[in-house]
């Protein structure tokens, strides 16, 4: 551990860690720097504070705030010692401190201290009061659950809610894993979703599941509607006509709702509480009311108590209407087990949402299932389907031309059953269960309390939703709704804007209509819940940890499955569109890629598919058909080199492996500080410019050395580079002699390490570099030098002309840097790509002139192939290449043959050379090569006059470069138009060739041509065949 020479630490901070140590500011319920035993001395940033192990120390113990608003791996914590502030030498300065630690806390004096917000228990938030229980106790319960019975029958009633509490069930646990698995904010189902899944899933299902609960408001109000236009009905005092007074009643019972949504979640708290109270009572009555004695004007509607054949009757089904089908009747049912997400919904509002989400949303699942069995059952028992609710229909036991239950028991009620005119009874009554009680008012009531908390809590539950998925900025034109206000951070212009979409609905005034059209929504949502928890158990990431254990992967795949299936079994035209929506969807947020980071399953999922991909790959021997060109780019940084980086971006996006490879050549004991961070730019800057490539740097003392490592260590198994592209040296002649021999040192390395050969040279040069060095780094002092302990840092490839830099240049900083337009970002037109094919390569040569030619950029342009040959030869040899390239099936159909390569350059070519290579001359005379290596000691550049002599036969190189310039000067194939001209690389032998001479080939050959020039060398091994295996 680092220690401390400071005084003795206070009482406080003596022992083993303290539970206030442990906890955070929330929990140990007093300032942090009392907690953690803080002096008033700083060290780096963070608060030095004292820790008695027997002696001082910077490191700290485990703490909460430490761990809390986590970042990115890698990133520095909150209060944590960094490692630089661990290892380095310390240095204390004091503090103010001021009482409260008021610094800490970032209060000031005279500051009023921020009210808190409104927070829930799993009893109030979750089970009883605004959630769940109050949400599935809507209006199915009591206006059609009866009415479900009589159409399904008792058994085919419960197979109804054992399916839809199977599907809420598995969600219900996979939700309670998801929300144990972490600190769960506001946002509820769309931020457990987006969390786990991502924003592309995420998004686009609290979209449409905020939709569904808008409508759900408007499905509960006119559900509340109808039963205040049936109680105006009674007393004939309707206000227009049965639909209208609906429309009017549920758009004034919107409004209501409204407001009490807007004073705020205490007060819509208070209302929920009392609304639970009324539909207990109304169960209460209902149940007692069951085993009252039948009056003969509840005989008269079908009501005589506790009968057996009664339930047998009823346990079978009668379907009548249009309506009249099991799936019908289930999208008509399901939306009432919806509810089970309105705890989840308000999790910004709960103490703390993984105790209350689990246990209350499990707990309100059972008692609900189990009311909606027993009612279920306890309805069907006692009333028949068909009753006249005529007095006058009474007659004696077994009288003729009676048909039907109700004759046994002394009511005829056969005239208006043969008919279906019949106004009561179960299949005819929506308010049987108010005739059934004991006393009916309590029952509307509770239809009241069911209807107008289920609309409250879905009033509630869009807005909260919305205003997470606002706030996270993945769609366009919805920000507006984000906006919070109050203590508890309120989103009335997202209440005002679901009122505004219930209200549209509520327009429609049909319950049968508006309720499968959020079912198909809702399982939607059910399915994706399930999805994401299977998804982040199968991925094995080690952030998924959540407390809560009783949860199966495989069970929570089958609720995925089962709520798709669900879809297409209630409206398969509807589950298309629900289904077309949330593709369309996602294909925006996958289009418009925001920038988040929720470490989701699918970033583990990705991980765990590439990492077995690339083992798998390691296992599979290479073979020809398969090779692709895998590029180590010595870039240096790749926003200094953008043409280079564009070049090899061309022909290996959606083919093959870029790297693009950066040595940090250090002078000093030091490491880099920065480089972290600047390497995380680099990479934003290569994404934003749409290049598909890794960036890698290295530390190293010289060039070289690096690359070295970079050609060693680049790459994983199989996906590892195999060419080394590079820009070529255009200042070679005024250089440190030392960087040249380094320049094709590394040129001779690529080849030991069996990689191919790529280089590149422009005539405007490749390095777009600012000449004056600026301050990248923040942590530079005053004086502008660089911190003590690491040497100043020249960024790779400094030795050809990059500028002396410090490494930690902000990331956003760099992707925002303006992008720099090259040659290869445009289209080419119908241009020629020239390929000089003088020496056979493998094939490389050939094979990036063709994967260019595939992308659109250069589809257009024509490629020519140019060989050598003897002029008395030229046809033949023409045919032959014209045959080969054909059996490579790469599309070259025009080829020359060079006649002249072979004959001897020209007198002013060959000054010119000479000129080149004057000033690298040793001018030995011929002299022994001991004398030689004598004179040539500490400079292997200078090029002796034998080996001059030996190479000047090798003209090839010059000769070629001379053919190129005649056709250029007017020659019939018009190289100026050539949107790119390549050419095999000459091979210099390793020790017996000066560095300056062969550079002065390379200047002979590529010199003042007008489009780009690459030199490309393969590594002599085949990379084309013509044979199928």
């Amino acid at each position: 551990m680092s220690e401390l020479p400071c005084p003795e630490p206070p009482a406080r901070c003596r022992g083993r860690f303290t539970i206030s140590t442990l906890l955070g500011v929330e929990e140990a319920g007093r300032p942090p720097c009392e907690a953690a035993g803080c002096e008033g001395t700083h060290l780096s940033g963070s608060t030095l504070c004292t820790r008695t192990f027997g002696y001082n120390t910077v490191d700290v113990v485990p703490a909460y705030e430490h761990y809390a608003n986590s970042k990115g791996v890698g990133e520095a914590r909150r209060g944590r010692p960094s490692l630089a502030d661990l290892r380095s030498i310390l240095k204390v300065r004091p503090i103010p401190t001021s009482p409260g630690c008021a610094l800490h806390r970032g209060s000031g004096p005279g500051r009023a201290p921020a009210p808190e917000p409104v927070r829930f228990g799993w009893v109030k938030g979750v089970m009883v009061s605004i959630r769940c229980m109050l949400n599935i106790w809507g209006v199915i319960l009591y206006l059609r659950l009866p009415w479900i019975t009589a159409q399904a029958g008792i058994a085919l009633t419960w197979l109804i809610i054992l399916m839809s509490v199977t599907v809420t069930t598995i969600t219900g646990l996979s939700i309670s894993a998801i929300s144990t698995n972490g600190k769960v904010k506001s946002g509820g189902t769309y931020f457990l979703i987006s969390r786990s899944l991502g924003p592309e899933l995420g998004g686009s299902i609290g979209l449409i599941f905020a939709f569904a609960n808008a409508v759900a408001v408007a499905m509960h109000t006119v559900g509340f509607a109808e039963t205040v236009r049936d109680l105006l009905q009674e007393h004939d005092s309707l206000m227009v006509d049965p639909t209208n007074d609906i429309r009017i009643i549920g758009v004034v019972t919107a409004t209501v709702l409204l407001g009490i949504s807007l004073a705020g979640m205490e007060w819509e708290a208070k209302a929920q509480v009392l609304f639970f109270l009324v539909i207990l009572v109304s169960f209460a009555n209902y149940l007692v009311g069951t085993v009252i004695p039948a009056t003969a004007e509840k005989q008269a509607k079908g009501f005589f108590g506790y009968r057996a054949d009664i339930f047998a009757q009823n346990l079978v089904p009668s379907w009548r209407g249009p309506e009249g089908s099991f799936f019908s009747l289930f999208s008509i049912f399901f939306p009432s087990a919806t509810g089970i997400l309105a705890g989840a919904n308000i999790s910004g509002d709960l103490k703390d949402p993984a105790v209350a989400i689990p246990k209350g949303t499990l707990m309100a699942i059972f008692w609900t299932t189990m009311s909606y069995l027993v009612l279920s059952a306890t309805i069907g028992a006692c009333v028949v389907r068909d009753a006249s609710g005529s007095l006058n229909d009474s007659v004696p036991v077994g009288s003729l031309g009676c048909e039907g239950l109700a004759c046994s028991f002394g009511w005829n009620f056969t005239d208006c059953a043969q008919r279906q005119s019949c106004p009561y009874g179960l299949s005819n009554h929506y308010q049987v269960m108010s005739m059934v009680s004991g006393f009916g008012p309590l029952i509307t009531a509770g239809i009241f309390g069911a209807t107008l908390s289920s609309a409250l809590a879905c009033l509630v539950s869009a807005p909260k939703v919305f205003q997470c998925l606002c706030k996270d900025q993945l769609y366009p034109l919805i920000g507006f709704f984000g906006k919070g206000y109050g203590k508890n951070n309120e989103p009335i212009r997202g209440y005002v804007l679901t009122y505004v979409i219930a209200v549209g609905f509520i327009l429609i005034a049909e319950l049968n209509a508006i309720a499968p059209i959020i079912s198909n929504f809702f399982l939607c949502s059910y399915a994706l819940i399930n999805f994401s928890c299977f998804h982040a158990s199968v991925t094995n990431s080690p952030g998924w940890r959540p407390s809560f254990r009783y949860y199966s992967k495989w069970a929570a795949l089958f609720g995925a499955a089962i709520s798709v299936v669900i879809m297409f079994l209630l409206t398969w035209w509807a589950a298309l569109i629900a289904l077309g929506i949330v593709v369309f969807l996602l294909g925006y947020v996958l289009y418009k890629k925001p920038d988040v980071n929720w470490g989701s399953s699918i970033q583990a999922s990705s991980y765990n598919m590439a990492l077995s991909y690339s083992v798998g790959l390691s296992e599979v021997d290479e073979h020809i058909k398969n090779y692709r060109p895998q590029c180590l780019v010595l870039t240096g940084p790749p926003n200094f080199r953008p043409a280079l980086v564009d070049f090899v971006g061309t022909f290996t996006k959606n083919l093959s492996l870029m790297i693009c490879g950066n040595v940090l050549i250090v002078s000093g004991a030091g490491l880099c500080p920065g480089c972290e961070l600047t390497s995380d730019g680099h990479t934003r800057w290569l994404l934003k410019r749409k290049i598909k490539a890794f960036y890698t740097n290295v530390l190293a003392e010289d060039l070289r050395s690096g690359v070295q490592m970079l050609m060693q260590a680049a790459g994983l198994g199989k996906m590892r580079p195999n060419i080394l592209a590079l820009g070529y040296k255009r200042d070679w002649q005024v250089a440190a002699p030392q960087s040249v021999e380094d320049y094709v040192g590394i040129l001779h390395d690529a080849f030991d390490f069996k990689y191919g050969v790529c280089l590149l040279r422009m005539k405007e040069g490749l390095n777009v570099s600012r000449v004056e060095p600026r301050d990248l780094s923040p942590r530079r002092g005053h004086s502008g030098m660089p911190p003590p302990g690491w040497g100043w840092v020249r960024v790779s490839l400094g030795l050809l002309g990059d500028r002396p830099t410090q490494p930690g240049m902000d990331p956003g900083e760099l992707a925002a840097e303006q992008q720099a337009s090259t040659i290869f970002q445009s289209q080419q037109g119908k241009k020629t790509i020239d390929i000089y094919w003088l020496f056979d390569d493998g094939g490389l040569t050939l094979l990036i002139p063709y994967l260019l030619g595939r992308k659109k950029r250069w589809g257009k342009c024509k490629i020519r192939v140019f060989v050598g040959g003897q002029i008395n030869r030229m046809d033949e040899e023409r045919k032959a290449i014209v045959s080969l390239l054909s059996k490579f099936r790469l599309g070259f159909h025009e080829v020359h043959v060079l006649p002249d390569i072979n004959q001897k350059p020209r007198p002013e070519h060959i000054k010119r050379f000479d000129d080149l290579v004057v000033p690298f001359r040793l001018n030995d005379g011929f002299k022994d090569e001991a004398a030689v290596s004598e004179m040539r000691h500490g400079c292997p550049w200078k090029i002796s006059d034998e080996e001059l002599h030996k190479h000047r036969a090798k003209v090839v190189p010059v000769r070629a470069g001379e053919k190129k310039l005649q056709i250029g000067a007017g020659g019939g194939h018009a190289l100026a138009e050539a949107a790119l001209s390549r050419s095999t690389l000459p091979m210099g032998r390793k020790g017996g060739c000066p560095s300056s001479l062969y550079m002065a080939w390379l200047e002979s050959l590529s010199r003042d041509l007008r489009p780009p020039v690459v030199l490309t060398r393969g590594n002599q091994e085949n990379v084309l065949t013509f044979y199928c295996q």
